[in-house]
C-alpha cells in the first residue's frame, strides 16, 4: 500500500473515518429512536384511540343504564299510581257499599219495627201493661178506625172525649213549654210538623215539656201535644191534678140581651170569633166551666136559674141542659178541676157563698160542698191543678178584693189568702199554669187592670199591664201561653178580643171580635 501521506496524516483519517462511524452509529440510533418514537406514537395513538373508544363506551353504557333506569322508574310509578288508582277505587266502593249495606239494615230495622208495632200496638201506665180489659177504645166520639192492605189504623180526632190537644207555634229557639195538665211521658203524644216524635225526643216534668232537640227548631212550624186524660184514673184521687185546659180555642157563651150565643175563636191565630151555636136558654150572668171535651154555662138570668148547660169541643153544636145547681143564681164566679165544674158565689134574692161541684164524667145536678170566705156576687173564678180561686165581687154596699182558695181533691169552705190590687167586682179571670190573673172590673168605673197573684204559694196580687180598653162583665179565657178577655162593658157593651201574655207581665192588645157587642158572659177554652 502506497503511503501517500504521512503516517499521522492518515491516523487522522481514519480518526476522521471513525468519528464518521461513531456518527453514523449515532444517526442510526437517532433512527431507531424516530423508529421507536414513530413505534410509539402509533402506540400511543392507538392508545388514544383506544381511550376515546372506550370513553365513547362508557358514555353509551351510562346513557343506556340511564335510560334503562328512567324507563324503570316511569314503569314503576305508573304501576304505583295504577296500584294506588285501583286501591282507592276498592276502597270507594268498599265504603259505598257498606253505607248501602247500613243504610238498608237500618231500613229493614225500621220497617220490621213498624210491622211489629202494627201488631203489637200495647198501652202503659207508667211501667204497668193495660189488660185488653182494662181500656177498650170504641169507634165514636172522635176515634175512627180504618183498615188498609197493612195494617189497621186508629185516627184521634183533635179534640175527643178524654183527649186534650195543644199545639205551639214554634220561636226558632224555644224548646220548653207548658202544658194543661200534669202528664206522665208514657200518656203523651208529641207531633212536630205532623211527625210523632220518640219519647225520646221530649221529657215530662209535671206541666213542662222539654224537647231534646239537636238541631234548631223551625221557626213557624207547628207543636202538637196530645194526652189521655182516662190514663189518670188507675191510683189516682176523685179529685185535682186539672187546671184549666185550652190548647184550641177560646169560647164566650150568652150575655145581655139576654142571649144564647156561644162563639168560638182561635186560639193560634189572631181572628174574630164566629157563632157556632145556642144555649138551652138565653140568659146573662152564667159562669163558665171547661172539661177537657166540652164547655159548661150554669147559672144565669133572668129570672135566676140553675140550668147546666153543656156543648162539645170537638164539634159545633147546640148546648144541652145536664143539670142543675143547687141553687138558682147569676153572677157567679166558675173554676175547674180535671173531673169537676164549680161554681162559688152569685146572687139569687141577695148575695150567697156557695160552693157548688157538678161531674164531668157523667151528666148530673151539682152539690154544695162548701162556702167562699165572704157572701159575695159578682167576682171571677181562676183554678191551679189543685185549687179553685175566687176573687173580687160585691156585697151591697163593699166591694171586696178579696182572694179565696179551695181545694179540689177534698170538698171543703174556702180561705183567704190574698188580696187584689184594687177592690173591683165583675173582673174576667184568667189562669196560666203558675199564676191565676184577674182582668178589667168595676170599681165603681170600669178599669183596665191586669191583676196577677201565684198559685206556689198564697199571697196578694201584684198589677202586672192593662186591658186595650177599660171594661167590666166580660168573659176571660186562658190558652196555655196567653189570657184572654172577650167583651163587656165600658159602657158601652163592645166586641173586643183582648189577648197578654203569660210569659212575661205586660199589657194586653185588641186581637179580634165577637160577632157582637155583649157583657155579663161566661167564657170557656177547649
Amino acid at each position: 500500500m502506497t503511503l501517500t501521506k504521512p503516517f499521522s496524516s492518515q491516523i487522522n483519517s481514519i480518526d476522521i473515518d471513525s468519528t464518521e462511524f461513531a456518527s453514523r452509529t449515532s444517526l442510526n440510533t437517532v433512527q431507531d429512536n424516530v423508529s421507536a418514537l414513530s413505534a410509539n406514537v402509533n402506540v400511543s395513538n392507538t392508545w388514544v384511540n383506544a381511550n376515546d373508544y372506550a370513553t365513547i363506551l362508557e358514555a353509551r353504557s351510562n346513557d343506556y343504564n340511564t335510560l334503562l333506569e328512567a324507563r324503570s322508574n316511569d314503569y314503576s310509578t305508573l304501576l304505583e299510581a295504577q296500584s294506588n288508582d285501583y286501591a282507592t277505587l276498592l276502597a270507594a266502593r268498599s265504603n259505598d257499599y257498606s253505607t248501602y249495606t247500613s243504610l238498608q239494615a237500618n231500613i229493614d230495622t225500621v220497617q220490621s219495627n213498624l210491622a211489629s208495632a202494627s201488631s203489637n200496638t200495647q198501652i202503659y201506665v207508667g211501667d204497668t201493661l193495660l189488660s185488653n180489659t182494662s181500656v177498650r177504645i170504641t169507634a165514636g166520639d172522635g176515634v175512627a178506625f180504618t183498615t188498609n192492605a197493612n195494617a189497621s189504623e186508629v185516627s184521634f180526632a183533635v179534640q175527643m172525649s178524654n183527649v186534650t190537644s195543644q199545639t205551639f207555634a214554634l220561636s226558632g229557639s224555644t224548646n220548653v213549654f207548658t202544658i194543661a195538665k200534669t202528664a206522665n211521658v208514657n200518656m203523651v203524644f208529641v207531633i212536630y210538623n205532623g211527625l210523632v216524635q220518640d219519647p225520646s225526643r221530649y221529657s215530662i216534668s209535671n206541666t213542662t215539656l222539654t224537647l231534646a232537640n239537636t238541631e234548631p227548631l223551625v221557626e213557624g212550624a207547628n207543636l202538637e201535644v196530645r194526652f189521655l186524660d182516662f190514663f189518670d184514673l188507675p191510683g189516682s184521687t176523685s179529685e185535682g191534678g186539672g187546671g184549666p185546659s185550652g190548647p184550641v180555642s177560646g169560647y164566650t157563651s150568652g150575655g145581655v140581651g139576654p142571649l144564647n150565643t156561644i162563639d168560638k175563636f182561635p186560639f193560634s191565630a189572631d181572628g174574630n170569633a164566629s157563632d157556632v151555636g145556642d144555649l138551652t136558654i138565653a140568659r146573662y150572668g152564667p159562669a163558665g166551666q171547661s172539661s177537657s171535651s166540652s164547655g159548661y154555662s150554669s147559672g144565669g138570668a133572668p129570672p135566676s136559674i140553675n140550668t147546666v148547660d153543656k156543648f162539645p169541643f170537638s164539634s159545633d153544636g147546640n148546648a144541652t141542659d145536664v143539670g142543675d145547681l143547687s141553687q138558682a143564681r147569676y153572677s157567679a164566679a166558675g173554676q175547674s178541676s180535671s173531673s169537676s165544674g164549680y161554681t162559688s158565689g152569685g146572687i139569687t134574692f141577695g148575695p150567697v157563698n156557695t160552693i157548688d161541684k157538678f161531674p164531668f164524667s157523667a151528666d148530673g145536678n151539682a152539690t154544695d160542698v162548701g162556702d167562699l170566705s165572704q157572701i159575695r156576687y159578682a167576682p171571677e173564678g181562676q183554678s191551679s191543678s189543685s185549687s179553685g180561686y175566687t176573687s173580687g165581687g160585691y156585697e151591697p154596699p163593699v166591694i171586696t178584693n178579696t182572694i179565696d182558695k179551695f181545694p179540689f181533691a177534698s170538698n171543703a169552705n174556702a180561705t183567704d189568702v190574698g188580696d187584689l190590687t184594687v177592690s173591683r167586682y165583675y173582673p174576667a179571670g184568667q189562669s196560666s199554669s203558675t199564676s191565676g190573673y184577674s182582668s178589667g172590673g168595676t170599681i165603681p168605673g170600669a178599669v183596665n187592670t191586669i191583676d196577677k197573684f201565684p198559685f206556689s204559694s198564697d199571697g196578694n196580687a201584684t198589677d202586672v199591664g192593662d186591658l186595650s180598653q177599660s171594661r167590666s162583665a166580660a168573659a176571660g179565657q186562658s190558652s196555655t201561653s196567653s189570657g184572654y178577655a172577650s167583651g163587656g162593658t165600658t159602657p158601652p157593651y163592645v166586641n173586643t178580643i183582648d189577648k197578654f201574655p203569660f210569659s212575661s207581665d205586660g199589657n194586653a192588645s185588641d186581637v179580634g171580635d165577637l160577632t157582637q157587642s155583649r157583657g155579663y158572659v161566661a167564657g170557656q177554652q177547649g
